[in-house]
């Protein structure tokens, strides 16, 4: 018998996904993946990775080089402010949320990288906004079965994952009954 109940074991830490519930209903966690950036018992933040936007980085900053930069609203936290991820190891400021994999640094830096190789753009992720929980928070909706915490998702499918199917990809990998998870409808009423 297939256990169908949303959870695992897995602990959230830095640089582990977080995978929503399949039924969670709000608006920017609704089948979403997240890239947890930094978790203590005080707080976490991350960034929501399949939430993308119809709108290149270039059409909001036309002095940024015209690559194919999607940009994806990474919560609902500081909508108004660009962060990114990517994996040069030499941006200065950024820190490393998991082997090969950083956050943030100078813009200007990375700017110039992509100048200099356009082929640059493809470490690169951009974020309007981010996600954030308090003391607490994060526990509480893990222990509700919210969320599930993985650690199997490679650094090359964060980077570069543009497809919208990305949640049922990450799902998929958990194993047998979460792929059988993967296929519940949005709607439980249009299955």
């Amino acid at each position: 018998m297939i256990d169908l109940s949303f959870k695992n074991n897995k602990e959230p830490e830095g640089g582990t996904l977080l995978i929503s519930d399949p039924f969670l209903d709000e608006a920017y966690f609704r089948r979403s993946v997240i890239l947890l950036c930094e978790h203590s018992e005080n707080a976490s933040f991350g960034l929501v990775l399949n939430n993308f936007l119809d709108v290149d980085l270039h059409e909001l900053d036309h002095d940024f080089p015209d690559i194919h930069a999607r940009i994806s609203v990474g919560g609902p936290v500081e909508t108004q402010s660009l962060y990114y991820i990517h994996s040069f190891s030499n941006i200065e400021d950024s820190f490393e949320v998991r082997d090969g994999l950083y956050f943030g640094g100078s813009f200007s830096q990375l700017k110039s990288l992509i100048e200099e190789s356009p082929s640059n753009g493809a470490k690169i992720r951009f974020f309007l906004g981010y996600s954030g929980w308090d003391r607490g928070q994060l526990a509480n909706e893990i222990l509700e079965h919210s969320w599930i915490v993985v650690d199997n998702i490679s650094n090359k499918e964060i980077l570069g994952t543009l497809d919208d199917n990305f949640w049922q990809h990450c799902m998929e990998k958990q194993g047998k009954e979460f792929k059988t998870i993967s296929r519940f409808p949005l709607n439980p009423n249009h299955n």
